[in-house]
């Protein structure tokens, strides 16, 4: 019996190996270790790996202090997780490998085919990219109808929405078992099909986008900008506080991705977001992009630059 099928009907898979240890993949193995699964986090860097258990440790806390899980549930789901440098080591038994590792093609195509060489047979791999497809990614493999996207927002304990992504090749029954995993881990799976940024970026990026190029034009400030979102579309955050939560580094990548996968004028990217990135502006993860974030405090502080509207009088 092939493996999808094998998958589709039995859905108890209990082992999950995540490749990368950075904030999207401390957040997915956080969730699935949370909801009973034996995860083992994979990175080359024991330092991040160090970070990432620290992270969850704390994440899982805060849900303590808040009532929605018990002390010992934190301590149970804590000892779920194990750490691995090794991928073929980390994945020896996964039943699904979900990598989640920087935006970058090449690094992708690269962790796939290393992933395809030492996973088992039967196991899934999917992919959290935010906009890069699937099915390039699932040519680095010998099993892409085995390959998928699982695109989980950020932050990954909070947000409920994963984007389910079809490569070309992804089989019917493969895509059926991650959207009835997703549910079991208390998300909202929501199944697109593998065209550049799916569905959130190509909407998100482009109002993003559009965002910063009004901010470039000098229609209005920072300020007045994210406010009208906020007030009046009812947004949590505005389009430019959001880039700088994203990184504005990833909305420019994502952005690119776009831009070359359409060929579209609409898409392609702000200068200013350009120059921004250029210069190390990165938003919240540097200290300053649309805001600074430099003195630490919860109060959004516009960037200094910003403070005089970007226009030509």
């Amino acid at each position: 019996m092939a493996p999808y099928l094998i998958f589709a009907r039995n859905l108890n898979m209990k082992h999950v190996t995540v490749i990368g240890a950075g904030t999207m993949g401390n957040g997915i193995a956080h969730v699935f270790a949370q909801y009973g699964y034996d995860v083992v986090l994979c990175d080359i860097s024991e330092k991040a790996l160090e970070k990432a258990l620290a992270t969850i440790d704390k994440n899982l806390g805060r849900m303590v202090e808040k009532g929605k899980i018990t002390a010992e549930d934190h301590k149970a789901s804590l000892a779920r997780i194990k750490t691995q440098t090794s991928m073929a080591e980390a994945v020896k038994d996964a039943e699904l490998a979900i990598e989640a590792a920087t935006e970058n093609l090449d690094l992708k195509l690269k962790i796939f085919k290393e992933l395809d060489g030492c996973a088992p047979e039967g196991c899934i791999l999917a992919t959290n990219t935010s906009s890069i497809s699937i099915t390039k990614i699932a040519s680095a493999t010998k099993r892409p109808s085995m390959v998928i996207g699982m695109h989980f927002m950020n932050p990954v304990p909070v947000m409920r929405l994963v984007e389910v992504i079809r490569g070309y090749s992804t089989k019917g029954e493969v895509c059926a078992t991650i959207m009835e995993i997703t549910k079991a881990i208390d998300k909202i799976p929501v199944e697109v099909y593998d065209y550049p940024g799916f569905v959130t970026n190509r909407i998100l990026m482009t109002m993003i986008n559009e965002a910063i190029y009004t901010l470039f034009e000098g229609v209005g400030n920072v300020d007045e900008i994210d406010g009208i979102m906020r007030l009046g579309m009812a947004h949590p955050m505005g389009p430019l506080q959001l880039a700088d939560f994203i990184g504005l580094d990833v909305c420019l990548s994502i952005l690119r991705v776009l831009y070359d996968g359409f060929g579209n004028q609409k898409y392609a990217p702000c200068p200013l977001l350009i120059n921004m990135v250029n210069a190390g502006q990165l938003g919240v993860k540097s200290g300053e992009g649309f805001y600074d974030y430099s003195k630490g405090g919860k109060e959004l502080v516009v960037s200094q630059k910003f403070l005089q509207r970007f226009k030509h009088d």
